[in-house]
C-alpha cells in the first residue's frame, strides 16, 4: 500500500512527515511511503539520506513580496502536474498526506481532484495557508495543537484530532540526570539551561549569550549551548568559560543527551522545538523568531505561555539583564516544577503513533 507523504520547504515541514513515515512502517510493514517535495527546499538534502523513495519538483512557493515573480510559480505547477499524474498512475496512493508547506500544496490539489483520501498534519498553533485551503476536503486534520482548530473550516465530513506533533519520543526509560550532567562536563546540583536556536542558529539569541558568559554567568548556572552550525565560529571561544560552566557546540545530535541533562531551555518557538521540549517535561523561555511567516512562532510561544507551560519572551526584550531575570525566576524549585508539569502535560510523545493508527484506520477500505 502506497501512501504520499507530501511537505517540505522547512524542517518543520518534512520532519513531521518523516516521523508519520516511520511509525506507518512500525504499525504495518505493508505500508510503502513515499515523499512528493520540491527541488529547492530542505528535503533536497534530507530525503536522499533516508529509506524513502521521494520524488523532488520544480516547486516555487507564492512570492507575495514579488508578485512578478509568480511565473515561476505557475510554470513548475504545471510540470509537475504532469510528473504527479505518472507517479499516481504508477501506483495509485491510498493516501496523501500532507506535512505543510508550498511543498505539499500541488500533491494535496492533485490527490483531490482525483479521488484520493487526503490527510493533513498541521504543526503550529496558527495553521498555514495549505492547511486551511484543504481542510474542507481532507478526510483527517491532525493538529500539533489543539487551539488551531479554531483558524480551520473543515468539510462536514472531516475528523479534526489534536494528536499532537509527530517527534521521536523521548526513551520509555528516561538517562540517568546526573550522569547526563556528568557527560557534559557538569556537577550534579545547579541549574543546567539548554540554548538551541536550530540548526541555522538563531544570531540574536547567541549575540546575548555571548554577553552574558562575558559578563559572567550567576552562580550555580550552566550553559549547554548549540549556535547552529554556521553561526559556530564568533562563538567558539567561549567554550569552557573561566570556570567550565559553558559548553559551545555547533549542533546536538543526538540532542536527547541534551534533553537528559537540562533543567531549562531558551529556545525558538518552531513547533517541533515545542514538541520535543513539552515531551521530555522541559520549562522553555521562547524566543519567537520575528519574520516567521504570519508570526506562527508567537502564536506557538503565547498558546504555551498561557498554558502556563513556557515563559514567552519577545526578541526585542531579550537583553543580558532580562534573561538574567528570567533565568533567576526559574532557579525556584517551585516555579520551575509548575512549568515543568504544565509543559508535560501537553506533551504527546506518542503522536506518530496515534496519526499512523488513525491514517490505516481512515485507509483501511483502500488498502485492500
Amino acid at each position: 500500500m502506497r501512501v504520499i507523504v507530501t511537505g517540505g520547504g522547512t524542517g518543520g515541514h518534512l520532519y513531521p512527515g518523516l516521523a508519520i513515515a516511520r511509525a506507518l512502517v512500525r504499525a504495518d510493514p505493508c505500508v510503502k511511503p513515499f515523499f512528493v517535495g520540491a527541488r529547492r527546499g530542505i528535503e533536497r538534502d534530507v530525503l536522499p539520506t533516508t529509506e524513502f523513495p521521494h520524488l523532488l519538483l520544480d516547486l516555487h512557493p507564492l512570492y507575495r513580496g514579488a508578485p512578478w515573480k509568480n511565473w515561476l510559480t505557475m510554470r513548475g505547477a504545471l510540470g509537475a502536474w504532469g510528473e504527479l499524474g505518472r507517479l499516481f498512475g504508477a501506483e495509485r496512493p491510498a493516501a496523501v498526506i500532507g506535512t505543510g508547506g508550498y511543498a505539499a500544496g500541488l500533491a494535496l490539489a492533485f490527490g483531490v481532484t482525483h479521488g484520493v483520501p487526503t490527510m493533513l498534519s498541521e504543526a503550529d498553533s496558527h495553521p498555514g495557508l495549505t492547511t486551511r485551503l484543504f481542510a474542507r476536503w481532507a478526510r483527517e486534520v491532525f493538529l500539533g495543537f489543539p487551539e488551531g482548530a479554531r483558524l480551520l473550516h473543515p468539510g462536514r465530513r472531516t475528523r479534526v484530532e489534536a494528536f499532537g506533533n509527530p517527534i521521536e519520543p523521548p526513551p520509555a526509560v528516561r538517562p540517568d540526570r546526573a550522569a547526563a550532567r556528568a557527560a557534559w562536563g557538569f556537577p550534579r546540583d545547579g541549574l543546567v539551561l539548554l540554548a538551541v536556536g536550530g540548526s541555522q542558529g538563531a544570531k540574536a539569541i547567541n549575540d546575548t549569550l555571548a554577553a552574558w558568559v562575558r559578563r559572567g554567568l550567576p552562580v550555580g548556572v550552566h550553559l549547554l549551548w548549540a549556535t547552529g552550525r554556521h553561526q559556530f565560529e564568533p562563538y567558539a571561544s567561549l567554550d569552557g568559560g573561566s570556570d567550565g560552566r559553558v559548553r559551545v557546540l555547533p549542533y546536538l545530535a543526538p540532542i536527547a543527551d541534551a534533553y537528559a541533562a537540562a533543567d531549562v531551555a531558551l529556545a525558538r518557538a518552531g513547533a517541533m522545538t515545542i514538541a520535543e521540549l513539552c515531551a521530555w517535561g522541559i520549562p522553555a523561555i521562547l524566543v519567537p523568531l520575528p519574520t516567521a511567516a504570519a508570526d506562527h512562532q508567537t502564536h506557538n510561544a503565547r498558546a504555551l505561555a498561557d498554558a502556563g507551560a513556557a515563559i514567552h519572551l519577545p526578541q526585542h526584550e531579550l537583553t543580558v539583564d532580562r534573561l538574567d531575570t528570567v533565568v533567576g525566576e526559574l532557579r525556584d524549585d517551585g516555579r520551575r516544577g509548575a512549568l515543568a508539569a504544565r509543559a508535560a502535560s501537553r506533551g504527546r510523545p506518542d503522536a506518530a503513533a496515534r496519526i499512523a493508527a488513525r491514517v490505516l484506520e481512515s485507509v483501511g477500505g483502500s488498502a485492500i
